[in-house]
């Protein structure tokens, strides 16, 4: 039994390694990739202590190389939803009652494991199976989740000393208790770290979780599991299926004890997601908790005191690493005509430059989408922008799924502010630009915040503070993560919360302590040290 308050380990984000030629580092990632492009996982689900397999089974190949499969992985089905859900309804009580900081220090431990023998293995795994760059998968997969798993355990102590005032002859208290029942964690392909953590963070508290990744995430999952077993996590804690949405969906949101979406996806998924929970209200022992990101249609706004070369930097980075897979990336920008030459000119150029390939090879900028689906989707946008008379493409705009799923950077320029691409989520390599008289400053702020449903990320370029001022009142609400002078993508654990509202989701923030205080159901206990003998009031006399 714990009879001392603890202090945790003071949370710091990881430095991110710079993979320069000759490096430990680098030797180490490139080793790792070979193995594991060479190998042939062979990946369970993870239900309670046991791990899954059926006869049913898919390969996995990468998005950069779809003739080569480098592990293959089990297809579940209602039964093992349930099981799941049995795993984790039975290991609650344990994990709930164990001292919460023996549940910080399987977390901590999980960041250090992570930082140190599994970082080149998870940086090849999600290089593989998502056609990560070696710094893209860097600051995902090995920094941000670290991140993720220290940050979390200073918030919920932080959030744990958070207790109210006593009065003289009692004393209050506040218990931050998990949620009763479990909580459904259902994740996307473009972040590892936030795979990890849509499960780790209501893990953390006490809750136990079942988890369905995004198909194209699995390889990387399995690394996941392996960093949490080796860790210390006890089984039953996280159990991990592979099952198709619906077939989760028919199981876990029918079910009594189902008491949280943890969701990182498409707008059109969480909104039948939120239906359905809905439209089950009454079968609930509890009101659910529902949290979301979706997408983003974000944008960069420069105004005429801006500096071109800086502009045209935040453009070419924030639209199109990771190929634009980013929730955060910008895919749309607004440029003043006084500078528009040479941020088109130093655009072009930058553009022009990336080499695009394997990430096995360090030198390719850009590598391959994530699948075909999304492939057919981003080149159609692409055709639509070359049959228009209201766009044109500067730079880009070819693509190539006969070895892999490559789609060269695109910028296309249109003479219409709310033109197709400046208006729907594309969620690839294409951004469009729209180029404005500078005077129509003011209104062009308009045109942003009226122009798309999502509210995620967004930035603006001026060296007028006057300019800069209009653009945060303006904005107010167009984006929950917003950059001054820097692209719109990048946000860091402990330093930028990330999270945006409209259709972009409940903004609860990720990595803070607002998304951890979704994931408890606080108890207040009053004790009264002489509780009064006579019914009698003093003004009764």
């Amino acid at each position: 039994m714990s009879n001392a308050y603890f202090d945790v380990p003071l949370a710091v984000n990881e430095a991110v390694l710079s993979y320069a030629p000759g490096s430990s580092e680098r030797k180490a990632a490139q080793e790792a990739y070979q193995s594991m492009l060479n190998g042939h996982l062979d990946i369970p689900m993870y239900i309670g202590s046991k791990k899954v397999t059926t006869s049913k089974k898919h390969d996995i190949h990468p998005p950069h190389e779809i003739k080569t499969v480098i592990g293959k992985y089990s297809e579940g089905d209602a039964s093992h939803v349930q099981d799941a859900i049995d795993a984790a309804l039975d290991a609650k009580e344990a994990w709930a009652n164990l001292p919460w900081e023996d549940r910080a220090a399987i977390f901590l431990r999980a960041a250090d494991l992570l930082a140190g023998p599994f970082r080149a293995r998870m940086n090849a795994a999600t290089m593989l199976a998502q056609s990560k760059n070696i710094y893209q998968a860097e600051i995902d997969a090995v920094c941000e989740l670290c991140d993720f798993f220290r940050f979390n355990v200073q918030f919920m102590t932080d959030m744990y000393a958070q207790q109210p005032e006593s009065s003289p002859g009692m004393w209050n208290r506040l218990e931050y208790r998990p949620l009763e029942g479990f909580i459904f964690a259902l994740t996307p392909f473009n972040f590892t770290s936030i795979a990890a953590n849509l499960c780790a963070a209501p893990a953390m508290l006490g809750n136990t979780i079942v988890w369905k990744p995004a198909e194209s995430q699995i390889y990387s999952a399995q690394i996941i599991m392996e960093v949490f077993e080796a860790a210390g996590l006890p089984p039953g804690v996280i159990n991990l299926v592979f099952v198709d949405g619906p077939t989760a969906g028919d199981v876990i949101f029918n079910h009594s004890e189902f008491a949280g979406l943890h969701f990182t996806g498409s707008t059109g998924v969480f909104q039948t997601l939120w239906k359905t929970i809905g439209n089950n209200i009454s079968k609930y022992k509890s009101y659910p908790r529902i949290v979301g990101e979706t997408g983003g249609k974000d944008f960069v706004v420069a105004h005429k005191s801006s500096n071109a070369e800086q502009v045209a930097v935040a453009l070419s980075r924030g639209s199109f690493e990771f190929q634009g897979q980013k929730c955060s990336a910008a895919s749309r920008a607004y440029i003043p005509k006084s500078i528009w030459g040479d941020v088109k000119t130093k655009l072009v150029d930058d553009v022009s430059s990336f080499k695009m390939g394997s990430p096995e090879d360090f030198s390719n900028f850009i590598n391959a989408v994530i699948d075909e689906k999304a492939f057919d989707k981003i080149s159609s946008y692409i055709d639509k922008i070359n049959a228009s008379s209201d766009a044109e493409i500067i730079v880009g705009g070819t693509y190539d799924k006969s070895d892999g799923y490559y789609i060269s950077p695109t910028v296309a320029v249109t003479s219409d502010p709310k033109f197709l691409t400046m208006c729907e989520e594309i969620f690839g390599p294409v951004l469009t630009i729209y180029v404005y008289e500078d005077d129509k400053y003011e209104d062009i702020l308009e045109v942003v915040d009226s122009t798309s449903p999502y509210a995620l990320t967004g930035s603006i370029f001026s060296n007028d503070r006057y300019a800069t001022k209009i653009a945060i009142d303006k904005l107010r609400n167009s984006a929950g993560n917003f950059y001054i002078n820097d692209k719109p993508t990048g946000a860091v654990v402990g330093q930028q919360p990330f999270g945006g509202g409209r259709a972009s989701g409940t903004n609860d923030k990720a990595g803070s302590v607002l998304n951890l205080n979704r994931w408890v159901s606080p108890r207040t206990i009053k004790e009264t040290f002489n509780p009064p003998t006579d019914y009698r009031y003093p003004f009764l006399g």
